[in-house]
C-alpha cells in the first residue's frame, strides 16, 4: 500500500558528499517517523538517523556532526545528506517509514515500509 523510491547513490571519494532521497507513495494517511539504515560489506542492518513527525532528530554516534536528516512533509520525502564521507560509511542505505494509511474496510491501518536500497561506496 506504501511504496518507497530511493536515489542518490554512488561512488564519491573520502571527504565528499552524497544526499539521498527516499520519497513515500500510496494511500498516506500520516507519518511519523522516518529514518535511514545501512547495512555494509558483512555488517548488520543498523540505524543511522531518525526524524520524527515533529522534526526531532536523533543519530548514530558514528555520523554525528557530518549527517543530517531532514524531511519534506507535503511531499512525504525524507533525506539524508551525507558530508566529510569516510570508507566505512560505504554501505546500502535503506529509508524506513512508520505510519498510518487509509485502509478500504479499515478506516486507518499503521504500516511499516522499507525502500529498496541504494549503494554508497566511498573509495579513491
Amino acid at each position: 500500500q506504501v511504496q518507497l523510491v530511493e536515489s542518490g547513490g554512488g561512488l564519491v571519494q573520502p571527504g565528499g558528499s552524497l544526499r539521498l532521497s527516499c520519497a513515500a507513495s500510496g494511500r498516506i494517511f500520516s507519518i511519523n517517523a522516518m529514518s535511514w539504515y545501512r547495512q555494509g560489506p558483512g555488517k548488520e542492518r543498523e540505524l543511522v538517523a531518525t526524524i520524527t513527525g515533529s522534526g526531532s532528530t536523533n543519530y548514530a554516534d558514528s555520523v554525528k556532526g557530518r549527517f543530517t536528516v531532514s524531511r519534506d512533509n507535503a511531499n512525504n520525502t525524507v533525506y539524508l545528506q551525507m558530508n566529510s564521507l569516510k570508507p566505512e560509511d560505504t554501505a546500502v542505505y535503506y529509508c524506513n517509514v512508520i505510519g498510518v494509511v487509509r485502509g478500504i474496510v479499515v478506516p486507518f491501518n499503521p504500516f511499516n515500509a522499507w525502500g529498496q536500497g541504494t549503494l554508497v561506496t566511498v573509495s579513491s
